[in-house]
């Protein structure tokens, strides 16, 4: 069995200047598990687990997935909710470009017997889960939410196999699409 996702690549300076942020919120008092800044990504689809011998066909299916390159700017940190939150992140404004690519996938994926997400896609990049809330999370981020963490150019999406660890998830590029 292998564990895989689909996503886009933040670049390099762009991840480097979010682990900036990401220190300032493990100074609240939540207990985090911080992601690495080198993983940090926009996750499209979540596959999840398949057979090995199933991923020719998945990499033939998200082949066909056809785009234009697009611009995406990174904004302010904000978390999934607000009273109990269970992910911090920074939010992706696209103009429903992400979402457009999303629905791709999922269609391309589905005649495998990958299941559609049934939860509304909303693009972002996840800079820690929160494993014991306390108030001091939102004080921290409150700084952030208006923040501009700048633009980049998406010029296509990765299938990646993650191996959970226990120092974390190891990441590894299955399958590289460009357009």
């Amino acid at each position: 069995m292998v564990r895989l996702f689909v996503a886009i690549e933040l670049p390099p300076e762009m991840r480097e200047v979010l682990q900036s942020s990401q220190e300032e919120i493990a100074k609240s008092r939540a207990r985090l598990s911080v992601v690495s800044p080198e993983n940090i990504h926009i996750t499209l689809k979540f596959i999840g687990e398949v057979e090995e011998d199933m991923v020719p066909a998945i990499q033939e299916r998200l082949a066909s997935v056809t785009g234009r390159p697009f611009e995406v700017s990174v904004s302010g940190i904000s978390a999934d909710n607000r009273r109990r939150p269970r992910v911090v992140w920074c939010d992706i404004i696209d103009g429903g470009r992400c979402a457009a690519l999303n629905d791709q996938i999922e269609e391309a994926l589905e005649p495998l017997g990958i299941r559609k997400e049934s939860r509304r896609f909303r693009p972002h990049a996840t800079l820690a889960r929160v494993k014991r809330y306390d108030p001091s999370l939102i004080d921290a981020i409150r700084p952030m939410e208006s923040a501009d963490y700048g633009k980049f150019l998406v010029d296509g999406f990765s299938l990646k196999k993650s191996t959970l660890t226990p120092s974390g998830a190891i990441y590894e590029d299955v399958m590289v699409v460009n357009w």
